[in-house]
């Protein structure tokens, strides 16, 4: 069972993220949403997930903050950035972290998806 984290406040690029993967993803999943990194760092050891997409603009706590505090144990998942920002240096602080995969631009696309899961 392939287990993908979502953390973004927007309901609506949730709603879009989560209908684009199960359109393009081929095998077995669950997706675990939270509208707030701080309670997805509480809950993620438990998850294990194989997959997180991360918003970086959240209050109180942001994407950048969540990848200090996470520290995975058992397995490292991919990192998918999710993020309105087209700042060059977001792209640039994204590429330093080696658990990020890719810098992906809001609102996700077909492509993007299809890439990560086939």
């Amino acid at each position: 069972m392939v287990r993908i984290v979502l953390i973004d406040d927007d309901p609506i690029s949730t709603f879009v993220t989560e209908k684009l993967i199960s359109k393009n993803i081929k095998v077995p999943y669950e997706i675990y949403k939270y509208d707030n990194a701080v309670n997805a760092l509480k809950e993620i050891p438990e998850i294990d997930p194989n997959y997180l997409f991360l918003d970086l603009n959240m209050p109180e706590m942001t994407g950048w903050d969540f990848l200090e505090e996470f520290h995975p144990k058992n397995t490292n998942p991919e990192v998918y950035i999710l993020s309105s920002s087209v700042d060059e240096r977001d792209i640039d602080k994204a590429n330093n972290y080696s658990l990020v995969k890719r810098y992906l631009s809001k609102p996700l696309v077909k492509k993007y998806i299809k890439t990560i899961f086939n």
